[in-house]
C-alpha cells in the first residue's frame, strides 16, 4: 500500500526516475488531485 503526502509537493526531474513503482487508480487520482486543490485554493 503507498500514500501520498500532498503537503509536501515536490517537484522532480524525470531524469532521477528510473522505473515505475505503481499506478493509482482512478478514485485514488480523484483524491490526490482533491487534496492539491485545497492546497492550491488557500
Amino acid at each position: 500500500k503507498s500514500w501520498v503526502k500532498i503537503s509536501q509537493i515536490r517537484t522532480l526531474s524525470v531524469k532521477r526516475l528510473r522505473k515505475k513503482l505503481g499506478k493509482a487508480k482512478p478514485k485514488e487520482l480523484e483524491l490526490i488531485i482533491q487534496g492539491l486543490n485545497e492546497i492550491i485554493s488557500t
